[in-house]
């Protein structure tokens, strides 16, 4: 059966970013503007399903939808459900966990569409509301760099995880021809050369405080995780207007995005 359910905040406050963080993606859940369709329509997630994997098509690679058949999967941060779905689909026991009310309820709405269920909740992921040890696999793509506390989150993803148990996320990359642009804009092309890239994509990068990793940072945070691979890929938003030539020549360690797969060690 389809459960939704409204976690209880009301004895923590969210932090002001962490607020305003909830208020941008509780506009516009991820991904939702690629959608023409009326919302609420199985025409409206069909097509935000197909924009996604056409532009990301490297997303089955990592995610391994069927590999989870019978398994215990987490998503966190689960949008309009498209990757939800997808696991739904193989016949994994999927939990879905987002910080807005927009993204449990269209998470809902996609799964119901297609005849299929999850268990999914309105949770923080830095506090999981799940005892130990629970889940085969941990996923989340490209939404941990939202959150105020990034590291809390991984431990708190270590913590449910069962011994062995894997995790594949998605991050930013700091060092992407993605960053290099919004530099160029809001530092070089604005006569202030000196600003930050991590302070530009703080304010200009989706919600406020968004963050970007180098991958001997995240080697860093994930010190606790063992068989920890990261794996840089070329985005659109990365080939955006250049020339073929250059596509094909473009190092895939300037990539927006920073694959991160690792285990829980075995106790």
């Amino acid at each position: 059966m389809l459960q939704t359910t409204r976690l209880d905040h009301s004895n923590e406050l969210l932090s002001d970013l962490k607020q305003q963080v909830k208020s941008y993606w509780e506009a516009e859940p991820c991904e939702t503007d690629r959608a023409l369709s009326q919302i609420h329509t199985r025409e409206y997630f069909e097509e935000i399903e197909r924009a996604r994997y056409t532009s990301q098509p490297f997303i089955h690679s990592f995610a391994q939808f069927t590999r989870w058949r019978g398994k215990r999967v987490l998503e966190i941060g689960c949008g309009a459900g498209t990757d939800t779905l997808q696991f739904a689909r193989a016949g994994a026991v999927v939990t879905a966990v987002d910080l807005t009310v927009a993204a449990v309820a269209l998470t809902c709405e996609c799964l119901s569409f297609n005849g299929l269920s999850a268990e999914v909740l309105q949770g923080d992921a830095e506090g999981l509301p799940f005892v130990d040890n629970q889940f085969d696999l941990v996923y989340s793509w490209g939404v941990l760099h939202h959150s105020p506390d990034t590291q809390r989150t991984f431990d708190e993803i270590l913590r449910v995880l069962k011994p062995g148990g894997s995790i594949v996320v998605m991050l930013y990359n700091r060092r992407s021809l993605v960053a290099w642009r919004m530099w160029q804009k809001f530092a070089l092309r604005a006569a202030r050369p000196l600003r930050s890239i991590s302070s530009i994509l703080a304010r200009h990068m989706e919600s406020p405080g968004t963050k970007a990793y180098t991958r001997a940072e995240l080697r860093h945070m994930f010190s606790r995780f063992s068989e920890v691979a990261i794996e840089p890929v070329l985005t659109p938003y990365d080939l955006y207007r250049l020339p073929g030539w250059m596509r094909t020549w473009l190092p895939a360690a300037w990539g927006w995005n920073l694959v991160v797969t690792g285990r829980k060690p075995s106790e």
